[in-house]
């Protein structure tokens, strides 16, 4: 008797590209749209300020997973961290260019404007966001495990 290989997966099975790239998708819109409409839905600044670094840190997760498929969840989540702080580092480097750059609404988006610690800490909570959607996709992409039975 054969069974597709989906069924007897691991449980750390990667989700489909697909499926990676559709999360990122949805976070990109959901943060481009908690950018534009937080403020006017009434949302507390709190909110849209850290709910937009939290989704940027889970996209960053997610670009991460869509170059680098082989990696293991353990370096996408190292990878992205080290890239996320990174980025927030380099809001302490000032150029006229630069900080030009960082007027535009893409600056903004890509780079931000001010350093802040708590951006870090948001940016962990959304790789650690994403890091369980992957696993949850993984698991409804690729079927739980299913134990093996001697016969």
């Amino acid at each position: 008797m054969t069974t597709p290989a989906s069924v007897n997966a691991p449980a750390t099975a990667r989700p489909p590209a697909a499926i990676r790239f559709c999360l990122c998708a949805w976070i990109v819109i959901s943060g481009l749209t908690l950018r534009r409409y937080g403020f006017a839905l009434g949302l507390p600044s709190a909110i849209v300020k850290y709910g937009g670094s939290i989704l940027w840190g889970a996209m960053v997760f997610f670009l991460v997973a869509i170059v680098a498929p082989r990696l293991s969840r353990r370096n996408i989540v190292l990878i992205s961290t080290v890239i996320a702080v990174c980025v927030e580092l380099f809001r302490l480097v000032h150029a006229p260019w630069l900080d030009e750059f960082r007027l535009t609404l893409v600056g903004t988006l890509l780079l931000g404007r001010i350093f802040s610690l708590w951006d870090i800490l948001a940016y962990g909570g959304g790789i650690a966001l994403a890091l369980g959607l992957d696993h949850l996709a993984g698991r409804v992409f690729t079927g739980p495990p299913v134990p093996h039975c001697a016969s």
